[in-house]
């Protein structure tokens, strides 16, 4: 089966970006990181929400991203 390379995917017209924000140490939205789906799969477009990440994005699969957060969580000591 060949990977589809996620960078050459449009978002998806019917699933809306979802922002999520913590911290609010630099004022309002300087800590958000944003999510949108991928047209036609699990996965997703990660996006900076401060000026200076504008334009740069990571793409995960869902089971990518869903390993990173199990991981991140884990290993900062918070459950699940």
């Amino acid at each position: 089966m060949a990977r589809t390379n996620l960078y050459e995917l449009p978002a998806a017209a019917d699933a809306p970006a979802r922002t999520w924000c913590g911290g609010n140490l630099g004022g309002d939205n300087e800590t958000c990181v944003t999510t949108t789906q991928l047209a036609g799969t699990d996965a997703f477009a990660v996006t900076d929400s401060k000026p200076e990440g504008s334009g740069r994005e990571l793409r995960m699969t869902g089971s990518e991203l869903d390993t990173f957060a199990v991981h991140w969580a884990r290993a900062r000591g918070l459950t699940l």
